[in-house]
């Protein structure tokens, strides 16, 4: 069986799926590898080093697509890409269906049965495939970093014979894995940290890292299946704001993580609160893509909005693309592994696996994902 490993060609996507040394497992598993030349080249990964690792290095797209079997990217394929894959031929990358049914569509049309890996099942044995995780645990960690490279003070606190500069405060707003990387971050970086989410379990979480844990006392529980935050209700946003309004004012950095799967981010932080932020204090939205958790944030800029830089970077861990690559690359290596046959070499899919369903959008010719079918929520 043929696999093909395709060069991202979105703007600004530096990762790719697949690494040397996934190239050389998945060869092992009996897959015959064809890299598109380049496809690596903003990871670090020279062509030369995928051919050493036993792949073909094909010149183009359509050479690498030609007769492939299943299909590796990061991000969703162009209609031309589409176009040049075989009808049932495998394909799973970050497709992001929601934002993008139109494609769904086009998968259904070309035969192509699509998996979305960031629908991946919270559950232990998908957990080395979970490319959100891997993926937000370096957003949350370069998250810190460019927060801290554009704050004009110090992070940690220094005594110098000059006199002692005070340690930074930084406030991470949802504490999810990047929430989590964030606080970690600020902490090792020398900083006062706080954090706060409507999933009082978290609390344990953030105390543990050394940071303060910041919620309103509620009956009202914030957890949703699979570990993710649920919307509140409006008494409780509220008083949470309220909350928040009045902790916000004495912080140097915010930074912001929250999601809802399939729904616009959650506004976390008003106009009004980031008009109470000290000048020079710096706010970064990792939930920008989803229409961000600050009303101010402008996806893909750096802006200053009443003395405040918010920092709305798309893509975050594409920044750190050689890890980023190496993570994703094995997210997929694991998530294809158990689907190849040990004696015949060929894909053998339990299409009733838990993570079957829940990944795949499109087979057959048809949308079968439950969230996303004709009347699916």
């Amino acid at each position: 069986m043929k696999l093909a490993i395709l060069k991202e060609r979105l703007e600004g996507e530096t990762r790719v799926a697949a690494s040397p040394e996934t190239v050389k497992k998945l060869s092992a598993l009996g897959l015959n590898v064809t890299v598109e030349a380049g496809a690596g080249a903003h990871a670090s990964f020279a062509d030369q080093l995928y051919s050493e690792a036993g792949a073909t290095i094909a010149q183009g797209a359509a050479e690498a697509l030609k007769d492939a079997d299943i299909v590796f990217k990061v991000r969703a394929p162009s209609d031309e890409e589409i176009g040049l894959m075989k009808k049932g031929a495998m394909l799973a990358a970050i497709l992001n269906p929601w934002d993008d049914k139109a494609r769904l569509q086009k998968y259904a049309a070309a035969g192509v049965n699509a998996f979305a890996m960031e629908f991946m099942p919270r559950i232990t044995r998908a957990q080395s495939m979970d490319v959100l995780s891997s993926q937000s645990n370096l957003a949350g960690y370069k998250a810190v970093i460019n927060a801290a490279a554009a704050f004009t003070r110090a992070m940690p606190m220094m005594m110098t014979a000059a006199g002692t500069i005070a340690p930074a405060r930084v406030f991470v707003m949802g504490v999810g894995v990047a929430g989590l990387q964030a606080i970690a971050t600020a902490k090792r970086l020398g900083a006062i940290v706080s954090a706060t989410d409507v999933r009082s379990a978290t609390k344990e979480q953030v105390e543990s890292l050394g940071g303060t844990f910041v919620m309103v006392e509620s009956d009202e529980s914030g957890d949703a299946a699979g570990g993710y935050a649920k919307e509140m209700s409006e008494d409780y946003k509220r008083r949470q704001a309220a909350l928040v309004a009045e902790h916000i004012k004495k912080q140097d950095i915010v930074i912001t993580t929250a999601l809802i799967p399939g729904r616009p981010a959650p506004e976390l932080v008003s106009e009004e609160m980031v008009k109470t932020m000290k000048p020079g204090s710096i706010l970064v939205d990792l939930a920008v893509e989803r229409g961000g958790n600050c009303p101010l944030s402008e996806a893909g800029k750096r802006v200053v909005k009443h003395g405040v830089t918010i920092i709305g970077d798309l893509n975050v861990a594409a920044q750190l693309s050689v890890d980023a690559s190496a993570l994703y690359a094995k997210n997929l290596l694991n998530f294809i592994t158990p689907l190849i046959d040990k004696e015949t070499k060929a894909l053998s899919i339990n299409w009733e696996d838990e993570i079957i369903t829940g990944t795949c959008l499109t087979r057959d010719g048809q949308v079968v994902h439950p969230s996303l079918r004709e009347g699916g929520n």
